[in-house]
């Protein structure tokens, strides 16, 4: 150790090098990286920029901002991506030299105890948490403390302009629903509708749809007739579109009726006709000379009067006819015989006939008082031919 004399210059010197030599050797810097309170959840609009505000002290220095002659600070910003938090590096300020992505930057040149990050012309995908990391060293390299720190970014994106549309036909008396839909906002944006002047008029509940931006009109009438106005809209910004609604009368709504009544009326023609075509389909493939139980049996004609005739082999035939069929009009007359189903169930007695030799058996006379051959053929009898003898009592 040196030891110097005692005299007032000596003591002024000797804190001069103390000081010299304490400023030279931070062997026990203790880093601290600080961020604003309550500013560890920011917001920011879509198209605008953001700074992230963080700053490092050494312990025993709070009130400093500008760094020390040996201090060599190394600060590297990541945006915290996914479910997964994988790291990605936005900036990063190594041995003196920054390389960072398009449109982040320090705020404050280096070297600087202020280490903000600085993002311009944001986009939705900005968004997200981000981790600040400092690494202190001296000169030689030697680390000396390290500090990190999260912030959080949250970026919105004001409505887009959105579409409007009318569905359903504007016709008295029918109903409309007008829909507005924003393609993108970030909070999800709420919806108004308006009609303009001079008829001006604002919706509410039940009819307006706020979060799905629909307006449904009932019962048209043409007083409802003008321009609708949507009005999508966000906390940080809004847009709007129009539809012009015409309700119309007459012709228009019958024609429509008329239409959709044409189209029921001839699917039922069609259908009709495809119905009997497979019914007679069905008819011409049954046999042709199928009898069908309710068919009507042919009508008997009856034969005329005096149709009695000889066979060629010397019998009698009878021919009933109709009219010696039907039952007798009136009362019966005097003297005249009942009819009887049929005379050869009866026994007539065999009159004697003339022997002749070699002559034909001529025809039976009736008997006086007996009933002639006509008579009975009209009472339905079959008259028999009585084969005649010989002489030799053989028949002929």
């Amino acid at each position: 150790m040196v030891s110097l004399p005692g005299s007032p210059a000596t003591s002024l010197l000797r804190f001069l090098f103390l000081g010299l030599t304490t400023l030279a050797s931070p062997s026990r810097a203790q880093v601290e990286l600080h961020v604003p309170a309550g500013l560890t959840k920011l917001r920011a609009v879509e198209g605008a920029e953001v700074v992230l505000p963080a700053w490092y002290t050494l312990q025993g220095d709070q009130a400093s901002t500008k760094p020390k002659p040996w201090e060599v600070p190394t600060v590297i910003w990541f945006l915290l991506e996914g479910k997964n938090m994988n790291m990605s590096q936005v900036l990063a300020h190594i041995s003196g030299v920054t390389s960072s992505k398009p449109g982040a930057s320090l705020v404050y040149p280096m070297p600087s105890r202020n280490v903000s990050l600085r993002l311009q012309d944001l986009q939705e995908k900005d968004a997200g948490p981000y981790l600040c990391s400092v690494n202190l060293q001296d000169s030689q390299g030697t680390v000396r403390g390290h500090s990190s720190k999260t912030l959080e970014l949250n970026v919105l994106v004001p409505p887009a302009p959105p579409s409007c549309r009318l569905r359903g036909v504007p016709h008295v008396g029918t109903n409309v629903t007008l829909s507005c839909q924003s393609p993108r906002s970030k909070p999800a944006a709420q919806y108004q509708w308006v009609r303009s002047p001079p008829s001006s008029q604002v919706f509410f509940a039940p009819v307006l749809d706020a979060i799905h931006g629909s307006l449904n009109l009932k019962n048209l009438s043409t007083s409802m007739s003008g321009v609708y106005i949507c009005k999508a809209h966000n906390e940080v910004g809004s847009a709007q579109c129009n539809v012009t609604l015409k309700v119309s009368t007459g012709p228009e709504a019958t024609v429509v009726a008329g239409a959709v009544v044409g189209t029921v009326v001839g699917l039922g023609l069609l259908v009709g006709l495809v119905l009997l075509y497979q019914r007679r389909g069905k008819a011409l493939e049954e046999p042709a000379n199928d009898i069908k139980e309710d068919a009507i049996a042919p009508r008997t004609l009856p034969w005329p009067k005096g149709s009695d005739t000889i066979s060629k082999n010397g019998t009698l035939s009878s021919v009933t006819s109709a009219r010696a069929l039907r039952p007798p009009q009136g009362p019966p007359r005097p003297g005249a015989l009942s009819p009887t189903p049929s005379l050869s169930s009866q026994v007539l007695p065999s009159p004697r006939l003339p022997r002749t030799d070699g002559a034909r058996p001529q025809p039976i006379s009736p008997i006086a008082g007996g009933v002639s051959s006509s008579a009975l053929s009209r009472m339905g009898a079959v008259p028999v031919m009585v084969p005649a003898r010989s002489q030799a009592g053989s028949l002929v």
